[in-house]
Order: structure tokens, then C-alpha cells, then sequence
């Protein structure tokens, strides 16, 4: 996760965290992402019901509220364990989150144990009354998915009519007083709409959107061929950059960040480089303290019938159950060889990422890209859109054929 706006249009600074210690506990939800102890923001999906089919769901949503969700008593039991291990957000997810019956209640003993709740939705079942329940038990923060506008968003979330309902949706969050935001994913079929949606963005007053770089797992998998090439990538990341700097010197500033591509961390700062931004320093400094990707790290996923995984997307690889060990135990248990790995992932990538200046700001990107590419989870990120040049490996590829000593 890049903050574009903290970092380009510099809202924060570097001192910003150390003030707190950089202790997830202590930090506020903007500051999150630059902890030291890198306690797991836990995504955790609760069903895996969902009333539309998007095109890239990663969890393969369906219909009906299937057998084998966690049950109340159980789900419980987890924020417990989520709350005594020092877990600081959970983000409610599916499906669509809403599908389930006692998320509210859920949300609200999220809550309750010091834990700061959150939901990602389609936003088509928020309702006025709904909103105001979500608002009084404290959550923190909507993010809706928007695909484009209408008539795109529709055809991705397989439901004409789904783009209005998700507006209705962010407009009785905002009437409840609930801070939402949109969450977009880019890929070759909607990379077009971006302007529209910084345009709805301004419209609408929305505070803050995360655009979502395409990760190939679920039915994303399906489309791989959609995605960017590392040109085109490179475009709308500056197109982002470029609008972002506008609405903030405009005094309309916008929290945005970009999700799944920790290459837009150098990225970022080698532009700042080249345009002799006097805080590019102090942005390096920024993120290093983010650490890039924490896939089995800082971030980590409990699914609908309580597996535990590396990340939202590794559905693929469970490192175990909460139904038969607490999650705080499954995720301290470095027994298991990949989990062992995944805590210190850069030690173990290879190829390019192994050579790459920028490995303890990127983290080595994503691992289940890297798999779903080459089969092997610690090959390069096939998304990187760097040039050797630019990761400091200009004679990479001379010296892998053996042309240089």
C-alpha cells in the first residue's frame, strides 16, 4: 500500500510516526502502515455469499450463504484472540460482508475489544438504516468497489444496475456520517475510466480512494491477459500521481494510495528524484518504514470456514484452522517452512528481486504473482514495471548469460 497523497503532496512526515514509536497499537489509521512491529491488519472473510459476480473476485464469491462458516460462538472466539494478540484493524470482507446476518454485532465487539473494524462492500445493500447502525457501533471506515462508471461497473459486477445502488450505498455512509471511500481495481477493460472516477471523487466529496493493481488468484486468474503491460502500468500510475497533486493544490486534498504493486513505491520516488523535489529524502526514509508487501507479516486472512492464509489472495496455501488453534498461535508458528520464509521474505526471492535496490522498500512484491506466473514462489514479480536501470541492476541480464565476470 503506496500513499500517493501522504507521500507526493507531503501530508505527512517522517517524524509523523516516530512520535507514536511506530507501534501499531499507538498509531492512528493513517500512520498505520509505517509500524515497526508490523502487527497483522487481519482481512477476514465472513462469507463467501455475495449478491453479484464480479469478474475478478478472489475469493470466487457465489449465490448462497454456503455450509461450514464460522459460526457466532467461533467468530467470537476469534476477535478475542484477534484482540490479545494486538491485531489493530479487521477488515470485514467476503463475498460481500453484508451477506451475513451478525456482521453488525461482530463489528461491534471488534470494536468493543480495541480493535478498529472496517468493511470492504459493493455498497449495494447499505441502506439508510444499515448505514446507521454501522455508524453507531463505531466502525471506522466503507470502502466501496467501483469498477468504472455505470455502464462498465455493471458489466464487471455481472448486475445492471449495480453502479447506482453502490452510489446510493456511499451517499447514505456519508448522510450516517461514516468516512467511505472507493476501492478500484485497474486492468486493461476499465484502466480508461481512472479520470472519471477522480471526476466522481471530487463530485461527491469522497475523502479517500485505493486503486488495486490486478492480482491473478480466484477468478482474477481469468484475467490475466487484462492486465497492464509495465508501460501502460506506468502511465496511470503517473495519471494518479498527476491528479492527486492537482485536487491537493486545488485545497480539495483526497487521501489516495495505490494497493498490490510495491514497485510504485521507487517508482514514486525516483520521479521525485528527477523533478528535484526537495522531500524525496524524507519520502525514502517514509518508505522504508512501510516495508513494502507483508503478505504472512503484516497482513494476513481468516476465510468464511476459519483457514488462515498469507494474504487475501494465497487461498491456495492455509497455514491452518482457528477452529483447531488460535490464529495469534497458527501466525507465530515458524514450524511451518513457508510461514518461516514469508517473515523474511527478502532473504529468500530471487532472480532480479534478489539483485534489486529497492528490495527492502518493495519487500519483494507479490509472492502469489510470482507463483500463479512461473510456479515458483520466489521468482520475480512478473508486474514489476522497473527497468534493470532503475533497480540498479543495469547488467542484469548481460551477467545471467555469463558476458560479464
Amino acid at each position: 500500500m503506496i500513499g500517493v497523497s501522504k507521500l507526493y503532496c507531503g501530508s505527512i512526515e517522517a517524524s509523523d510516526p516516530l512520535r507514536y514509536g511506530r507501534l501499531s497499537k499507538k498509531l492512528p489509521s493513517h500512520l498505520l502502515q509505517f509500524s515497526s512491529d508490523k502487527r497483522p491488519v487481519v482481512v477476514w472473510n465472513v462469507t463467501q455469499a455475495c449478491n453479484l459476480r464480479c469478474a475478478h473476485c478472489y475469493a470466487q464469491a457465489v449465490k448462497e450463504v454456503g455450509k461450514g462458516e464460522l459460526s457466532r460462538k467461533e467468530a467470537l472466539s476469534l476477535i478475542d484472540d484477534l484482540g490479545r494478540f494486538g491485531v489493530p484493524v479487521i477488515l470485514f470482507s467476503g463475498g460481500e460482508p453484508l451477506m451475513r446476518k451478525d456482521l453488525v454485532d461482530l463489528a461491534a465487539y471488534a470494536v468493543d475489544q480495541g480493535i478498529r473494524a472496517v468493511i470492504s462492500t459493493n455498497g449495494t445493500l447499505i441502506t439508510k438504516e444499515k448505514a446507521k447502525e454501522l455508524s453507531e457501533v463505531g466502525l471506522s471506515y466503507v470502502g466501496v468497489s467501483l469498477d468504472g462508471m455505470e455502464r462498465v461497473h455493471d458489466k464487471f459486477r455481472g448486475s445492471k444496475g449495480a453502479f447506482r445502488e453502490a452510489l446510493a450505498g456511499i451517499r447514505n455512509c456519508q448522510e450516517a456520517g461514516l468516512k467511505v471511500g472507493l476501492r478500484f481495481t485497474i486492468n486493461r477493460m476499465n484502466a480508461a475510466e481512472v479520470p472519471a472516477i477522480f471526476n466522481l471523487i471530487e463530485d461527491l466529496r469522497i475523502p479517500r480512494v485505493c486503486f488495486y493493481h490486478l492480482v491473478y488468484t480466484g477468478r482474477g486468474s481469468e484475467m490475466i491477459k487484462q492486465d497492464l503491460d509495465h508501460r501502460e502500468t506506468r502511465g496511470v500510475v503517473d495519471f494518479i500521481i498527476d491528479r492527486t497533486k492537482e485536487l491537493h493544490d486545488a485545497g480539495k486534498p483526497v487521501e489516495v494510495l495505490t494497493v498490490d504493486n510495491h514497485a510504485d513505491g521507487p517508482y514514486l520516488y525516483l520521479r521525485m528524484v528527477r523533478e528535484k523535489n526537495s522531500r524525496a529524502p524524507e519520502v525514502l526514509e517514509l518508505l522504508r518504514m512501510n516495508g513494502g508487501n507483508n503478505s504472512g507479516r503484516g497482513i494476513g486472512c481468516v476465510s468464511w470456514d476459519g483457514s488462515v492464509y498469507a494474504d487475501q489472495f494465497w487461498r491456495h496455501r492455509s497455514f491452518g484452522n482457528v477452529r483447531k488453534r488460535p490464529f495469534s498461535e497458527i501466525w507465530s508458528d515458524l514450524s511451518d517452512p513457508l510461514m518461516a520464509k514469508l517473515k523474511d521474505k527478502k532473504r529468500h526471492v530471487k532472480g532480479r528481486c534478489a539483485e534489486c535496490q529497492w528490495l527492502d522498500i518493495c519487500g519483494g512484491n507479490l509472492r502469489v504473482r510470482a507463483e500463479a506466473v512461473t510456479g515458483d514462489i520466489w521468482a520475480p514479480d512478473p508486474a514489476c514495471y522497473l527497468s534493470d536501470e532503475e533497480i540498479g541492476v543495469k547488467n542484469y541480464r548481460a551477467v545471467k548469460k555469463g558476458s560479464l565476470s
